[in-house]
């Protein structure tokens, strides 16, 4: 029954062949990516999520002071 769904959709013979060229058209990108890639760039945002800075996504009064072990008052 369903192999007989299968047969008559129009084009169905061409489905694996574009599937198959998005597949490794998706992992030739990244891999182009990866080798024209800015690394300082990439270091420079990678230290940046590291910094303890304020923002304004994270503005509450508990203190992250590791010196009192991050305890107020």
């Amino acid at each position: 029954m369903y192999k007989n769904v299968l047969e008559n959709i129009p084009g169905i013979e061409y489905y694996p062949i574009v599937a198959l060229i998005f597949f490794f058209g998706f992992f030739v990108a990244l891999i182009v990516w990866y080798f024209r890639v800015d690394v300082a760039k990439l270091n420079r945002e990678a230290a940046h999520a590291l910094l303890d800075s304020p923002s304004a996504l994270h503005s509450s009064n508990v203190s992250t002071d590791v010196t009192n072990g991050g305890q107020n008052g």
